[in-house]
């Protein structure tokens, strides 16, 4: 994207001022998207953001800068931009001879996205628009949307890393209203991989847009939920977002370097069941949280954070772990180059059991099981979460029985990896999503298999 001399030079500038460490991000995005609503295109974009950013550090302070104009002097005005903030009375420093990190890519992409003609992109709306009406005359409305992009980065420190990547990313989702007696009820289901168009080779959109009117139509005729403590049992896939919000982003570096995780300081001790293994790992092929290198050009990595149920490790970025004089565990990720990178999660799941989800069922008398879970709020300092449960259905005398809608699961991250007492040995990963954090965007991926939590407080609406 950028000549290697030129990089060492915006390196070399950005230390003039006594700065001890810096680093060039390079991105050029192109994405598109296509919405299907109410029978017609509502939405037809594509787009194209290319720039760098550029980072100063010297003791505490960072100093950033980023610009689109990826000329020589656009990025040595940056680069003294950036250094400007962290001026030092010390000598300056030199970069290291750059040396080329070669991490090889997750997946290799056999279609660009950008070389398929965007009305292949709109018929696949428009089959899904008419397979999920053709499920009954009560699904009245359906939004289907396509959405695709390819990420070229490359990174460059003082440290002497050089590497780049090209992340070709493509997704597809359809969400259905059904209408009844109950009011409107929601359906939805989503696919996305790191890969090009060859996922539609793999990906059903008639099996996709059927499940989610089903899903909408099922909802129809649901109770309204139990209110109360109980077991519950969530599904495989379903519910890693819970794990990824109320357990996940306690255990980044810079949350817990500020006190504000429950898991701050309890690194060696027991802080789940047993039976729990939790891992958050960028390596995963077709993953949506997977790639070659994070955005501050580390190799993603498999990283086991607990082990059997004790606390084995944090996430690190390389800021975090360079304070602490350690390897960065490859979750440095920023949204784009206009804004700094942090301590992120990739792909984060619970492993798998050994037990058979059917016996887990049955043996459970009564309870909820949850086979999608939807957004929440979390408080990471303490752990406490609430959820929404978008499938759910009553377990009575060991069996899945009715569908329950209008539900909300209350909690704590820590007690509920506590209360896990059977995991299934069905383990798969749950739709892919965009985790927020500090303002930005990045796509992870999340996964169980099923299991079972003691006790967990159900929100419903039924007397």
């Amino acid at each position: 994207m950028l000549e290697q001399d030129l990089i060492e030079r915006v390196l070399n500038e950005a230390l003039k001022s006594g700065g001890e460490f810096a680093e060039v991000f390079v991105e050029d995005k192109r994405s598109s998207s296509a919405v299907f609503d109410d029978a017609k295109v509502e939405e037809l974009t594509s787009g194209r953001d290319r720039g760098a950013g550029i980072r100063v550090v010297a003791g505490e302070t960072t100093g950033f800068a980023h610009t689109a104009d990826l000329s020589e002097d656009g990025l040595m005005i940056a680069a003294r931009a950036a250094a400007s903030a962290t001026r030092s009375a010390g000598a300056s420093s030199r970069t290291n001879v750059l040396e080329r990190v070669v991490s090889p890519s997750p997946n290799q992409v056999e279609t660009f996205p950008e070389l398929v003609a965007k009305e292949r992109k709109v018929n696949l709306l428009i089959q899904a628009d008419e397979v999920a009406r053709s499920q009954g005359a009560a699904i009245t409305q359906v939004s289907a949307r396509y959405g695709d992009s390819r990420r070229k980065i490359l990174v460059a420190n003082s440290d002497g890393v050089f590497a780049s990547d090209d992340q070709v990313r493509t997704l597809f989702s359809i969400s259905c209203v059904a209408t009844g007696d109950t009011g409107m009820q929601t359906g939805r289901e989503s696919i996305g991989r790191p890969i090009g168009f060859e996922l539609f080779d793999d990906v059903d959109v008639d099996e996709l847009a059927e499940r989610a009117a089903q899903r909408a139509l099922t909802k129809l005729n649901a109770r309204p939920a139990p209110s109360g403590a109980m077991p519950v049992v969530i599904g495989s896939g379903g519910g890693g977002v819970l794990f990824h919000e109320a357990c996940g982003h306690g255990l980044e570096a810079d949350l817990v370097n500020k006190q504000a995780s429950v898991f701050a300081g309890k690194v060696g001790e027991t802080v789940a069941s047993k039976l729990v293994t939790l891992i958050d790992d960028g390596t995963m092929s077709h993953e949506w949280g997977a790639f070659a290198i994070d955005d501050e050009g580390r190799p993603a990595q498999r990283n086991v954070l607990i082990e059997n149920g004790v606390l084995v490790d944090y996430m690190w970025d390389g800021l975090r772990s360079r304070n602490e004089g350690r390897a960065s565990s490859g979750n440095g990720r920023r949204q784009s180059y206009h804004v700094l990178p942090m301590v992120r999660m990739t792909n984060t799941y619970i492993a798998n059991g050994e037990t058979n989800p059917q016996d887990i069922i049955e043996d459970t008398s009564s309870g909820v099981y949850v086979a999608q879970l939807g957004g929440g709020q979390v408080n990471t300092a303490t752990g406490d979460f609430v959820f929404g449960m978008t499938e759910a259905y009553l377990i009575e005398n060991g069996e899945i029985t009715e569908p329950i809608r209008e539900g909300n699961l209350i909690g704590n991250g820590p007690e509920v990896l506590n209360q896990i007492d059977a995991l299934g040995n069905d383990f798969d990963m749950g739709s892919p999503g965009t985790c927020g954090k500090d303002g930005q965007g990045v796509p992870v991926g999340d996964g169980t298999p099923t299991l079972r939590v003691t006790s967990l407080t159900v929100g419903g609406t039924a007397g």
